[in-house]
């Protein structure tokens, strides 16, 4: 009877449509749409009771730390800068393998560039192969001249077939794109170094523009020369300063 009843043509029931008097409102909400709407609604209301009877039953004598190592951004809780996580010693080492990383890269750009204008080099330019022939009259010298000149040719642009133009184009944007990368990788290198020198010891200060010899865009930095004893000089000062054995020092 079920393959009967299957066989049986059976009546298209459609869902109702909004009323035309309702179309603003849009589509029609339906059961299943109804369901999530009230699940997300009472999932909101429980939430809010939870928090409400968290306040109300609250200790006012609790305290953690995060009341003094937090503070409030437009409402919202931020942890406080951990600027003492490191030594000076351990922030200098990052930054040496951050601006070690970068150069690596910048020079893995440039080794790229110099393939890719090598590859395309050949293509702009006529072939710097030459070759010796030899000849036993001008005759056949002109001969091998003029085969010559038909073989080393270039072909016309417009023989080129268009798989091998497309490819050339391509690698041509390529180039220019990692032309701008170095670029990009260079101004970021000399910014990470002055950053690093920035944190070094030594009185520096930053120099005004009428002093600046070369006019520039960036800040300019000046460090007070310092007088520095080399090991050489300390361990001579020393020897000089030795015990003669007979509790008299020599200076």
């Amino acid at each position: 009877m079920s393959s009967l009843r299957n066989a049986l043509p059976r009546r298209a029931h459609k869902e109702r449509a909004q009323p035309q008097s309702r179309k603003k409102f849009g589509l029609l909400e339906k059961h299943k749409d109804y369901v999530i709407r009230a699940k997300a609604y009472h999932k909101k209301e429980e939430s809010i009771r939870r928090l409400k009877e968290k306040a109300a039953f609250r200790n006012p004598d609790e305290f953690y730390f995060k009341m003094i190592k937090t503070k409030t951004v437009d409402g919202v809780h931020r942890l406080e800068g951990e600027a003492n996580k490191y030594t000076q010693e351990e922030l200098m080492l990052m930054k040496t393998q951050d601006i070690g990383y970068v150069l690596q890269k910048l020079q893995s750009e440039r080794n790229k560039i110099e393939k890719l204008t090598t590859m395309l080099h050949s293509l702009d330019n006529n072939p710097s192969s030459r070759h010796v022939y030899f000849a036993e009259d001008r005759e056949e010298a002109k001969e091998i001249k003029s085969q010559s000149g038909r073989k080393d040719a270039l072909p016309d642009f417009d023989d080129i077939p268009d798989h091998i133009k497309r490819k050339t184009a391509a690698s041509y944007r390529e180039l220019e794109g990692r032309k701008k990368r170095v670029q990009e990788l260079e101004k970021l290198y000399m910014d990470m170094s002055l950053h690093k020198e920035l944190q070094k010891k030594g009185r520096k200060r930053k120099l005004r523009e009428e002093e600046i010899v070369c006019p520039t865009s960036k800040a300019v930095y000046k460090w007070r020369s310092e007088r520095k004893r080399t090991k050489q000089f300390a361990r001579g000062f020393e020897l000089m300063n030795e015990d003669d054995g007979c509790g008299n020092w020599k200076y």
